[in-house]
């Protein structure tokens, strides 16, 4: 598809009313639109999103927010990198048209009272660990489908519980936007490309393969017909020999979270802590027996 001029630098966009006329103006002369919403920080990760939305799209916003309601009170929001210059290069680069960065009194104005909350979907494992992470998620997210009023937007499979919680409002809420979540991007050794990784030190980074080692094992178990309780031990026992602390792992229904059904297919997740920094990742399962 025609994007316009892909080597032209994207456009900063910072006020939300104007950002909304101009998708709106796009959609009407029949251009189809692409959304990547992110909080900055951005890597090959989040390029490949941008890249997949101008293969598919006529035109590609990509939104940096970093959003305080997805904080918890023990996570620093003021020490999250903040790396605009670096970020519009890279979105420019795999064709971005446009770069929205609102404001947070225009996000939240005086008065703002209103939370989206997801229920069973959102309740365990990063929602149990992070109590109030994905209304915070949700909250924002739906502000930013209203703003920027697209026709697809990209998501990274690496969080997956998010992609659930985000598929389950927008359905739920019949807002008129197509969700795609797109393949986990890893370094070399398996790790996914993540912006807390920038956090690790030299042992810790060495130690964060034990996640994929972990999933990667767990998926060798699972099509050996091993049972559930076993799959998810293959992913502990992968961390525990690296001395990462399990916040959890587990084998789930890929679109509800919950047990998974005989004989269909899984996604397995993990949660760990290296030093200061939680890592997730996951793996999906394909259907046995």
């Amino acid at each position: 598809m025609s994007r316009g001029n892909p080597s032209a630098p994207p456009i900063i966009e910072t006020d939300p009313v104007r950002m909304r006329e101009t998708i709106l103006a796009a959609r009407r002369q029949g251009r189809r639109v692409g959304f990547v919403p992110t909080m900055g920080a951005l890597h090959r990760g989040h390029g490949s999103l941008v890249s997949r939305a101008a293969a598919e799209c006529d035109d590609v916003v990509v939104s940096i927010f970093v959003n305080p309601k997805q904080f918890g009170p023990s996570e620093d929001y003021s020490r999250y990198p903040r790396t605009l210059d670096a970020d519009r290069d890279l979105v420019g680069s795999c064709g971005a048209r446009w770069v929205f960065v609102p404001e947070a009194q225009a996000t939240y104005p005086p008065g703002h009272a209103t939370n989206v909350v997801v229920g069973a979907p959102a309740a365990d494992f990063e929602g149990a660990v992070r109590p109030g992470h994905f209304a915070g998620v949700a909250t924002v997210v739906c502000w930013l489908f209203n703003v920027v009023p697209a026709d697809i937007a990209y998501f990274g499979a690496k969080d997956w519980q998010q992609s659930v919680v985000v598929r389950r409002m927008v359905q739920d809420l019949a807002i008129p936007i197509t969700i795609e979540v797109c393949p986990t991007i890893r370094e070399p050794d398996g790790l996914a490309l993540s912006s807390r990784n920038a956090y690790l030190s030299a042992d810790e980074r060495r130690r964060a393969t034990a996640l994929h080692e972990g999933l990667r094992a767990a998926a060798r178990a699972w099509e050996a017909g091993e049972d559930v309780a076993a799959v998810e031990g293959m992913i502990r026992t992968a961390l525990e020999a690296r001395d990462i602390p399990v916040d959890y792992a587990v084998v789930v229904d890929p679109l509800s979270l919950l047990a998974p059904h005989p004989g269909s297919a899984a996604v397995a997740l993990v949660a760990g802590r290296l030093g200061s920094t939680r890592l997730i990742d996951n793996l999906p399962l394909p259907p046995r027996g």
